[in-house]
């Protein structure tokens, strides 16, 4: 009996396995009365959470990055419209003491001609004083008088003379100041203008890589937005009347510049430059891929950039919404943008569309959210930017994003 009760408290029907974190597991897909085990070794699993890690560290980085640079570009911004400030200001005090000078000078000859003769009628009053009391004769006091008052005028003359010379050089010494000061600041208008430029021009060699692959080739200076005015000289209506011809030749050299960034900007805001999702991996790249449906090498006219579902999708250039439609040719919902000077963007598998044929979009505007629609495995957008009606590789163009 004992025996029995032993057994009852020490037996028991279920069996509990201790699995490890990453055992062996199997996925079964069912279709048409069939069945298909997939498994996922314990290898295979680390290797695909390392990789997650990895691209969510990744992801919040290059959003650290993107962010941190449109903070130091609006900083550069800035620091531009204040030096073009300073300048400007620098350049009317300039001005304001070139027109000013004699007026400046005049006002002090006054005031110390002024003394000058308070000073010589006190000395008078005392030498007619005097001769009245010793009986002088009054036409010979009267020469000395008029012989003293024109060597007094003499030596004011002189004095004024040395005066006027000491502070007209004390003020040529500060317009020498100034000038150096306006030309200081000139140097850096024109440092800051260039660097941008240069800027984007690089930007245009980057994407030019992609198009002479295709054996096509963009040039910024001969497109349908070239410059009517001459640029580069100063105004001859100007207000700032200048005779200095090194300050003339400098502002000339920063007004080519800043009109040359401004061109450039043009030119650049209709170029999809950037990424037209925030966050997102690479699943299939431009050119020959294996298809995943047919499991055959195909040709692929864009860059599938797999992301959440609902995530804002962005044309990264102005231009005007051409097409937006479902597609029957495994696009699904599919938004078209010409961005003029030959170039065309493609956004397709969009879950949402906010936009339709005919509207005029700036840069940066949200069109839709990813989505699976069409011939898709799996929530993803995929882009493509064509020039000249012949697809190219849209990652230079991500990767040169500009301001």
């Amino acid at each position: 009996m004992h025996y029995k009760k032993q057994l009852k408290h020490t037996y028991s029907p279920h069996y509990t396995e201790n699995k490890t974190w990453f055992s062996e597991k199997e996925i079964i897909f069912r279709s048409g009365g069939k069945a298909r085990a997939i498994k996922l070794s314990s290898r295979f699993q680390v290797i695909a959470l390392i990789i997650t890690l990895l691209a969510c560290i990744w992801g919040a980085r290059a959003y650290h990055v993107y962010n941190k640079s449109d903070r130091i570009i609006y900083k550069k911004d800035m620091e531009l419209v204040r030096t073009k400030d300073a300048y400007e200001e620098l350049m009317g005090d300039f001005m304001a003491i070139q027109r000013n000078i004699d007026e400046v000078l005049d006002s002090n000859q006054t005031k110390e001609i002024e003394i000058y003769k308070k000073k010589a009628s006190i000395v008078e009053d005392k030498i007619k004083q005097i001769s009245a009391e010793k009986g002088w004769d009054d036409k010979k006091v009267n020469e000395k008088i008029e012989l003293n008052e024109a060597l007094l005028q003499r030596d004011l003359a002189t004095a004024e003379r040395d005066s006027l010379q000491e502070q007209l050089n004390e003020k040529e010494e500060e317009v020498k100041n100034i000038k150096k000061e306006v030309m200081d600041v000139f140097s850096k208008v024109e440092a800051i203008a260039s660097g941008e430029v240069s800027k984007i021009k690089s930007s245009f060699s980057k994407i030019n890589e992609a198009l002479k692959a295709q054996g096509l080739y963009f040039n910024p200076l001969a497109n349908s937005k070239k410059r009517s005015s001459k640029g580069g000289t100063l105004d001859k209506e100007s207000s700032i009347n200048l005779k200095d011809q090194t300050i003339i030749d400098k502002i000339s050299d920063i007004y080519k510049a800043v009109e040359d960034v401004e061109y450039y900007r043009e030119i650049a805001h209709g170029i999809p430059f950037g990424k037209p999702v925030w966050s997102y991996w690479v699943t299939s790249k431009f050119g020959a891929r294996n298809d995943p449906f047919t499991h055959k090498i195909t040709g692929h006219k864009g860059i599938d950039l797999a992301s959440r579902t609902g995530n804002k999708i962005r044309s990264m250039a102005k231009g005007r919404v051409t097409k937006v439609e479902h597609s029957n040719r495994g696009y699904g919902n599919l938004v078209v943008i010409d961005h003029g000077n030959g170039f065309l963007t493609k956004y397709a598998h969009l879950s949402k569309i906010y936009v339709k044929e005919g509207d005029f979009l700036g840069s940066e505007v949200a069109i839709g959210e990813v989505g699976s629609t069409g011939r898709s495995t799996g929530p993803h957008l995929h882009y493509e930017i064509l020039y000249q009606g012949r697809p190219v590789n849209p990652m230079p163009f991500m990767q040169a994003k500009i301001s």
